[in-house]
């Protein structure tokens, strides 16, 4: 038949699969994290995720992390030093390309940087 079949179930019932969605990202998130760790990769603090949490950039945090000045960041990934500092105080966003070769400067993923 060409009509569609209606059914009502309870709005707990409909959010389920969604909030399922959500913890399946938190465990993926969990297993990269022990991965790296098991990997010999050092992880972010819990110090460095509350600054990214209470609003402080992410690039910065990062940056910081590894050690680097803006300077030695904006020569590791190939950009200028303005273009570290607008991002990282709001100013800017980053084209997709920028935010490309700072991640993979700074050996995290682009999402890392997108908070």
């Amino acid at each position: 038949t060409g009509t569609a079949e209606m059914v009502t179930i309870p709005r707990e019932e409909y959010e389920r699969p969604r909030a399922c969605a959500e913890d399946l990202d938190d465990l993926q998130a969990y297993d990269r994290v022990r991965a790296e760790l098991a990997a010999g990769k050092k992880s972010l603090s819990g110090r460095d995720v509350e600054r990214i949490l209470n609003g402080e950039s992410p690039l910065r945090v990062y940056r910081d992390f590894r050690g680097l000045t803006p300077a030695e960041l904006a020569q590791k990934a190939a950009v200028s030093r303005v273009t570290v500092a607008e991002i990282e105080i709001g100013r800017k966003h980053g084209s997709a390309a920028t935010l490309r070769k700072l991640a993979d400067a700074l050996g995290v993923a682009i999402d890392d940087l997108t908070a």
